[in-house]
């Protein structure tokens, strides 16, 4: 159950904030200053590439790494197939995994390679692999560590993840927010570089300001009735959260809030496209997770059995292709059955700019139904 009287006591949110995950969701952009710090001067900004690589491959562990995989395949576009690398089993070491490079890789490729921590033995095995197949490899890790060390120098290029000087605990970092931009931002820097998508030192900056601007609208001190961030955490109390978007921007984060809603706060959500999301979620709204839904008689007593979840639509928008929307349609479905609808779309801007606001929104949201949910470690 969700303590609401939480969302609006901002000295017991930060009580009960342990890891750190307001303040990581908070400094997101002043992660992407830091982040575009350290790729100038790994000399990101001096690369004279003679082209656009064949194929971009990425590899990395956690929500973190999964969610930059994602988000550079939806930047990019046509412009060059994106393939995530995902483990391909376990490893000898103890809780590592393993990664294999496609038997077409070679040096036409690049391989960007992303991690929180830089331990992760299999992702120093994957660079030397792909530096014996002649791969382009870019890392993004913590300076010092094995996978930095790995990939520097002859194999490599490697830029230093932008850390917070606040945080002490390698799972803090982790599941910060703040982490998705530290490892993000060097990739549009060397993407924009060589020419996979539109991300200048300009652009870097509106989503930094973005990310500002959208923290203070979602901060722990504004009040709920006037907090996107805490009126959704409220809204998705006790709810199955389908997670529909539309606009390319949106399917990704659409995506990750699924993730982050999984890692931070232990709640189940199924996230998908629209228009795609019509039919493969109208069961759902119809079956046992319907607001309506109660086979059993209306008046037993029911003060000792569990809350029931009940499904709510959670609508990310982007601007659609060709003005085109589905969003009617996907109101429609909803309320017709009785199914509560929540709704994000971002202020003008760029691309970027869009995909920044949703992400910061969504991962607030995450945070607070983490902090305000007491059977969740905070």
């Amino acid at each position: 159950m969700l303590d609401e009287s939480l969302l609006d006591a901002p000295e017991a949110l930060a009580r009960a904030d342990r890891r750190g995950l307001l303040r990581g969701a908070a400094e997101a952009g002043a992660r992407v200053r830091t982040a575009a710090r350290h790729a100038a001067e790994a000399g990101i900004g001096k690369l004279n590439p003679e082209g656009r690589p064949r194929a971009v491959l990425v590899a990395g562990s956690g929500t973190a790494a999964t969610g930059v995989a994602d988000l550079v395949g939806a930047l990019a576009g046509a412009a060059a197939p994106v393939t995530p690398l995902r483990p391909t089993g376990v490893a000898p070491a103890p809780g590592a995994l393993r990664w294999a490079l496609p038997g077409w890789a070679g040096n036409l490729d690049l391989l960007l390679v992303v991690s929180t921590d830089g331990t992760e033995p299999g992702l120093s095995l994957l660079a030397e692999q792909a530096y014996r197949h002649g791969c382009t490899v870019v890392a993004v890790a913590p300076p010092r560590s094995p996978l930095a060390e790995a990939v520097d120098g002859t194999h490599g290029l490697i830029v230093p993840m932008a850390t917070s000087p606040y945080e002490v605990y390698e799972e803090t970092a982790a599941a910060s927010p703040g982490s998705l931009w530290a490892l993000l931002t060097p990739l549009l820097a060397l993407l924009d570089r060589v020419g996979l998508i539109d991300a200048p030192p300009e652009t870097v900056a509106l989503v930094a300001d973005r990310l500002d601007r959208t923290a203070e609208r979602c901060g722990p001190a504004i009040a709920t009735y006037s907090n996107p961030a805490k009126t959704l955490a409220a809204e998705l109390a006790d709810s199955l959260p389908l997670i529909w978007t539309e606009g390319s921007g949106a399917a990704p984060a659409g995506r990750r809030f699924a993730a982050v809603l999984a890692e931070l706060a232990g709640r189940p959500a199924i996230a998908a496209q629209l228009p795609e999301a019509l039919p493969a979620h109208g069961v759902l709204l119809a079956g046992s997770f319907a607001a309506g839904a109660d086979p059993d008689d209306f008046f037993r007593d029911r003060v000792d059995e569990p809350q029931t979840m009940r499904a709510r639509v959670v609508l990310l928008r982007d601007r659609p292709t060709g003005g085109l929307t589905a969003a009617p349609a996907a109101r429609e479905l909803a309320l017709g059955h009785d199914t509560p609808i929540s709704e994000l779309e971002p202020e003008d801007g760029t691309e970027l700019e869009s995909i920044a606001e949703l992400l910061a929104v969504t991962d607030f949201a995450a945070v607070y139904l983490a902090l305000a949910t007491p059977t969740t470690p905070s």
